[in-house]
């Protein structure tokens, strides 16, 4: 009897442990990061979304969530049929790295309480109908490596105080509606290597402080209102591989710096108003050039693409 009274006991004590187990396990994150993704399920008509979640399940089981040390560190829902808008408590999810919203259907704006995510590094909002201006706030995200926001219907200037986003490496904003000048604290964004603003409604001319993005390998403007001459600070940009200027008013003589770009392999410059004759210069051309285009505005230049078997 005592033996079966023990195995008894024993029984019972390994089912308790188990279960606080899996208590721990499961109801680990906060109750406001939890609260924060029921809000977000709810404003975006979870129960449409093409991989839903099951809310009687834990967190951690839910698609496109991760868990870490007890905090939601990724949001990844991507293609989810996400629709409708983003709540203000998406701000709550303070421990979040990495959210990729990619090609949804979500409207509305991006919600100001998007400045709390300091740990973010990596955003992903493309591919959407986001609309209104860029909140202030989103330049608190200084451990921000990337920032991808284009094709959705994002309007007002660039913030010009960008340059608190020290740590990041990729900004495209293409295919939205900003508009004003693009700020000269863009520059100051030294870690830069992809910056891509092109098919909006920005003016002003490229500034000079350029050639402070040492580490720029990509610069994607076209289809804009910028004006004036390139700078020839422009040349200092030794890292860059693709320029792309078309379709603005730019005019002048191109500078003739721009053949230290010797890792340049794609040049558009076509629907400008350029005075030089640079299809005829093939001495200034960079020898890495592997596409170029310059068809003035004005149709008296021609078109040039260099192409390479490799």
């Amino acid at each position: 009897m005592p033996l079966k009274k023990f195995t008894i006991m024993k029984t019972l004590k390994t089912t308790l442990l188990c279960f606080l187990i899996t208590v721990f396990a499961f109801a680990n994150i906060s109750s406001k990061e939890e609260q924060a993704l029921l809000a977000l399920h709810k404003s975006t008509h979870g129960e449409s979304w093409n991989n839903t979640w099951n809310l009687n399940a834990p967190v951690s089981t839910w698609y496109g969530v991760v868990v870490q040390d007890d905090k939601v560190t990724e949001l990844n829902l991507e293609f989810n049929n996400l629709q409708g808008s983003l709540p203000e408590s998406l701000g709550d999810l303070i421990h979040l790295k990495k959210i990729n919203l990619f090609r949804n259907n979500i409207t509305g704006n991006i919600p100001k309480s998007i400045g709390n995510l300091t740990s973010l590094k990596e955003c992903n909002l493309a591919f959407n109908n986001l609309e209104g201006s860029l909140p202030e706030s989103i330049t608190n995200l200084n451990s921000l490596v990337s920032l991808q926001l284009f094709m959705n219907q994002l309007e007002g200037s660039i913030p010009s105080s960008i340059d608190k986003m020290q740590s990041l490496e990729v900004l495209e904003l293409y295919n939205n509606d900003f508009s004003g000048a693009l700020p000269a604290s863009v520059c100051k964004l030294t870690n830069l290597k992809k910056l891509l603003v092109s098919s909006n409604r920005l003016i002003g001319k490229l500034p000079n402080e350029i050639s402070n993005l040492k580490e720029l390998q990509v610069l994607s403007v076209f289809d804009n209102n910028f004006f004036g001459t390139i700078p020839a600070s422009i040349g200092d940009l030794a890292n860059l591989e693709e320029l792309v200027l078309s379709n603005n008013a730019f005019y002048g003589d191109l500078p003739t710096e721009m053949a230290n770009l010797t890792n340049l392999k794609i040049l558009i410059l076509g629907n400008n108003a350029f005075k030089s004759n640079f299809t005829s210069s093939n001495s200034k051309l960079p020898p890495s050039l592997q596409q170029f285009d310059f068809n003035n505005a004005s149709g008296k230049e021609s078109l040039a693409t260099l192409d390479t078997e490799d």
